[in-house]
């Protein structure tokens, strides 16, 4: 009884001061969390040809369609609906090697993607054992580092890092970066610009197979020069 009398005080005082009661507290549910935007990949129109000698391998449920790859010199231009693999077959290595790219950043994209250069490259044709590692960075200022194995995904450098090094976007977007993959007998070294921003133990990444291009979805890049050498 004792209870009851203090609980409907706690009421009797609670419509006094204009505030809720225990039950309406109570039954009041929590707002929802804003959620973000979603991000769709686009469609491209004029996309689905790719130049001699080129393939591609997008991301899940990507469709090549969306994927707009020509020569436009000097190099060539990129108009992603998904994230996609950009790679000529013949890229292939096996021991030290150095692949370079230098890319340019044409349009700001709605959400930060990154572009740049995977190495390593197995199983690109549709199996889903592919195998590869990727070197990416960002409008703005960051890189990132990751090995796929099938459907497992790690990172070697933990997230998204800044560095000094990379050219970050202007107002409209632009910014031009070179980025490198060099593998030595003892060390493998990413560079942007010509600095190194990470290096890792050649056994840590299989880098026999494949290097080339790796832009995430809905992004617009021209590569002026891509290059895959045998050290």
């Amino acid at each position: 009884m004792y209870r009851i009398r203090i609980a409907a005080q706690s009421l009797v005082l609670a419509a006094a001061l204009g505030l809720p009661g225990l039950a309406d507290a109570q039954s009041k549910p929590a707002k929802p969390t804003a959620k973000p935007a979603a991000d769709p990949d686009r469609a491209v129109a004029g996309g689905g040809d790719l130049p001699r000698g080129w393939a591609a391998r997008t991301d899940t449920r990507g469709k090549e369609a969306d994927i707009k790859f020509a020569v436009m010199d000097p190099g060539w231009h990129i108009t992603l609906g998904p994230a996609t693999l950009l790679y000529r077959p013949t890229d292939k290595v096996d021991g030290a090697f150095t692949a370079t790219a230098l890319i340019t950043q044409t349009t700001a994209p709605k959400h930060a993607e990154g572009y740049g250069l995977f190495v390593g490259g197995q199983s690109l044709e549709a199996d889903p054992q592919q195998k590869y590692a990727y070197f990416l960075i960002r409008g703005d200022g960051k890189y990132l580092i990751k090995k796929r194995d099938g459907a497992n995904v790690i990172s070697l450098n933990s997230a998204w890092t800044s560095h000094p090094a990379i050219v970050k976007q202007g107002p409209t977007g632009e910014a031009t970066n070179r980025l490198e993959v060099t593998m030595d007998k003892t060390r493998l070294v990413f560079r942007v610009n010509g600095k190194e921003v990470y290096s890792a133990d050649p056994r840590l990444i299989d880098t026999k197979g494949i290097a080339g291009l790796r832009v995430n979805h809905n992004l617009d890049i021209h590569v002026q020069s891509f290059e895959v050498k045998k050290l």
